[in-house]
């Protein structure tokens, strides 16, 4: 059993050369990124239900015991806020079944204004979702960060059900540089809320926002590392997605943060090496 590390995307062309093999062709990364990363944010579901055929390219094309974690589209979430969607939830459901071996939760991203209120919306869709999937649910209204009552409610649902809280933790971020366009952009759009390192299913996800400055980053994660190998000694399958601003160097983050755990952990297996580069890694690993 292993523990989950990668980033946000498996298809940046700054990676070809650094991180990925250089003859990566375009549309081809994911197996290649599949090979240095063990698991992947599926942003690109948020936006649209993928083809069938994609689907099953993605399945032809990622390595053994890869996992996806892929968002629910944002007409389910943030358009219709999980009411009337049992249609739209079993029409992607249904395309991403070929894939059901290799999915982490399927992630419920709520909108911030997804507030208290709507607690017994989130109960009603959360009490009729299938089982044979695992989910994740992401909270962002600063109510289910502050510790109390409804805090206590989200998270005692999310137990009950067996769902597993979605950690977002952007301290290393604010607390870095904001000089570039893409930092700017990241300080003005990423929440900045309370971490609530909280473990209620059987596959934690944690999102490690970051500095570009991978070294700046260890201090911050240092907390994961631990908490993270607690959880695998216990028998959960974490998982932990790191992120910067550019994400030009997420991967190199990504497999210094499970060397780290590793040095803790010797029974987490050791990722691949970067092969097939042009040149150096960016950053040494």
């Amino acid at each position: 059993m292993s523990i989950g590390v990668g980033c946000a995307m498996w298809a940046n062309r700054d990676w070809v050369g650094s991180y990925l093999p250089a003859d990566t062709r375009s549309g081809g990364e994911l197996g290649s990124y599949s090979r240095i990363c063990t698991a992947v944010e599926g942003n690109t579901t948020f936006y649209a239900t993928p083809p069938e055929a994609t689907v099953q390219r993605w399945m032809d094309a990622a390595a053994p015991g890869f996992r996806f974690v892929f968002k629910l589209p944002r007409t389910i979430t943030h358009e219709r806020r999980l009411r009337d969607v049992s249609s739209d939830l079993d029409g992607f459901l249904r395309v991403l079944h070929p894939l059901s071996e290799r999915l982490g939760p399927i992630s419920i991203q709520l909108p911030a204004t997804f507030s208290p209120r709507d607690l017994d919306v989130l109960h009603a869709f959360v009490v009729g979702l299938p089982a044979d999937f695992e989910w994740a649910v992401e909270v962002r209204h600063p109510a289910f960060h502050a510790g109390g009552d409804n805090e206590r409610t989200l998270n005692g649902l999310l137990h009950e059900r067996g769902l597993n809280r979605v950690v977002f933790d952007s301290r290393a971020m604010f607390a870095g540089p904001c000089e570039t366009d893409e930092e700017q952009r990241a300080f003005s759009e990423k929440p900045r809320l309370p971490v609530r390192g909280v473990a209620t299913g059987s596959q934690p996800v944690v999102r490690f926002i970051g500095q570009r400055d991978l070294d700046a980053n260890r201090a911050f994660w240092a907390p994961w590392v631990e908490r993270v190998t607690k959880w695998h000694a216990a028998g959960r399958r974490p998982i932990v997605f790191l992120h910067t601003a550019d994400n030009v160097d997420a991967p190199a983050h990504a497999r210094a943060f499970h060397e780290e755990c590793r040095r803790i952990d010797a029974s987490i297996p050791a990722l691949p090496p970067l092969v097939g580069l042009s040149d150096q890694p960016r950053l040494e690993l």
